[in-house]
């Protein structure tokens, strides 16, 4: 049995984030990690031509901003340089090979108490702490559809969270399912080694950025759209009837930030099938319209999910069934019973920041009581 103060659990930029904030103030904490290193998801799982769509002034961790001299969009080679930096400077230590299995709240001694296979020993550790947050990540797991035939597919299934490189596919077919940001810019990089046909599972969104009201911003950027790229329908592709930003706020699905994919659909190298699959026979994926053809691989581009749920056994206390917060924003991130979430907002690097420093701040001053 150990015992802290506070039990973050991920060691993703938002476990590392309340980190930092949490050593300034002198709070005795410990991050548990499952793989053997930190920000794993950007280290082991984002493809090799990642590119940080938003701009690095808005994506800084807490008492850490990029400097102004730097590139505005950065690589992801760059963010990691950037998150390396961020641990040496506050020396931050998570115990890496943790997997926790199960966080329950004990009402007697009113305290979590979590308890972690130690993946690297095969020992079950368990922890004790007043104050629990989750900082696991709404990306912990790749959701795959699940399609008639899938399982017997005879090629290559892939979900984008394992997709590295096109040069693996050379000279094969390959289906993209889905066309958010990760589905877009993968079928851009297929092209490179790959004959791709890109099947629509999500409408089709263009760059937005607002300092105004939504309303105004959507109908500004929807009609810079409409002039940049012309009507997309005739290639299979949808603007839905509300603007970016409104779906962003709503939804949380982010807009799309064309790579150059466009101008390939339009010219033919990358297809669209604007309707789902109904099923898959052998290597031969039948679509909706009952076009049908023979592939080598299948990318599934289609989004994650949370697994909290999986671990966290009184999640009442601070998510829904589905594993994301149940408060509504912006006081997401506050649960009962010292339960805290970040990064589960589905506002991306920006809201990690801002969730750490709320988590941080609130717990501070709870603690000075």
């Amino acid at each position: 049995m150990q015992e802290f103060t506070i039990v973050i659990v991920g060691g993703g930029p938002s476990g590392l984030a309340i980190s930092a904030l949490l050593t300034q103030n002198s709070i005795l904490h410990v991050i548990l990690e499952k793989e053997e290193c930190n920000a794993s998801l950007w280290r082991k799982n984002a493809y090799d031509r990642l590119n940080l769509h938003l701009a690095s002034e808005f994506f800084s961790l807490p008492l850490m901003p990029h400097p102004s001299s730097g590139p505005t969009y950065l690589t992801k080679h760059q963010f990691l340089q950037y998150i390396d930096k961020y641990v040496d400077h506050f020396d931050i230590k998570p115990l890496y090979y943790r997997v926790v299995e199960s966080a329950k709240y004990d009402e007697v001694m009113n305290k979590w108490v979590v308890e972690a296979t130690n993946t690297l020993e095969g020992a079950l550790e368990v922890y004790e702490t007043k104050f629990l947050v989750i900082a696991s990540g709404e990306n912990s797991e790749g959701f795959i559809p699940n399609v008639p035939g899938l399982g017997k597919f005879e090629g290559d299934v892939v979900h984008s969270k394992y997709y590295k490189s096109g040069s693996k596919y050379k000279s094969k077919n390959v289906l993209v399912v889905g066309c958010g940001n990760s589905g877009m810019e993968i079928a851009y990089d297929l092209h490179n080694g790959a004959s791709c046909l890109h099947q629509r599972y999500d409408s089709y969104r263009d760059v937005f950025g607002a300092i105004f009201p939504v309303y105004i911003v959507d109908t500004i950027i929807t009609l810079q759209a409409k002039f940049k790229y012309g009507d997309m329908s005739k290639y299979g592709i949808y603007r839905p009837k509300d603007g970016p930003l409104y779906l962003k706020n709503t939804t949380g699905k982010s807009a799309v930030i064309d790579v150059g994919t466009i101008e390939k659909i339009k010219e033919g190298a990358i297809k669209v099938v604007p309707l789902g699959i109904k099923k898959i026979e052998k290597k031969n994926v039948i679509f909706e319209s009952n076009m049908e053809k023979e592939f080598d691989a299948i990318v599934f581009a289609t989004g994650y999910k949370s697994v909290a749920n999986e671990w966290l056994k009184d999640y009442k206390y601070g998510l829904n069934e589905k594993g994301f917060p149940k408060n509504p924003f912006p006081k997401h991130w506050k649960g009962d019973h010292g339960l805290y979430c970040a990064g589960l907002a589905r506002k991306g690097l920006f809201g990690v920041k801002k969730d750490a420093e709320a988590i941080a701040e609130d717990i501070n001053q709870i603690l000075k009581l």
